[in-house]
């Protein structure tokens, strides 16, 4: 699932609560942040890679409730959900912490679909 924009904080309201239960991973993002563009194509892959879970980019500049209500105080900072609540927050563009995190909630809210049976 691509990464889906949030345009403004009762677009973000709607579109978290559409996640139904899935991880959801935010990216806090502002159009002026240099280490926000960088890390950009990274949390894009991740939503490719991932596509069971959520992925919302909030900017700050346009969400300004939003990125309040959560404390966001640094660009870029990224937040997972797990079932509504919060799991994980990162501030900075770390590449690493980044595709930790996700790693780590998104097989959390991804139900197999294989065949076979447990024995």
């Amino acid at each position: 699932m691509p990464v889906v924009v949030v345009n403004g904080d009762s677009d973000f309201s709607r579109k978290f609560s559409a996640a139904n239960g899935k991880a959801v991973f935010i990216d806090f993002t502002a159009s002026w942040c240099g280490p926000c563009k960088y890390i950009a194509p990274v949390f894009d892959d991740l939503a490719n890679q991932y596509k069971g879970s959520v992925f919302l980019k909030v900017d700050v500049d346009e969400c300004s409730g939003t990125a309040q209500s959560y404390g966001v105080n640094a660009m870029p900072t990224f937040m997972a959900f797990v079932g509504g609540q919060k799991k994980a927050t990162i501030q900075g563009a770390d590449e690493s912490g980044l595709r930790s995190m996700v790693a780590k909630y998104a097989s959390t809210s991804v139900a197999w679909s294989g065949t076979g049976q447990v024995t």
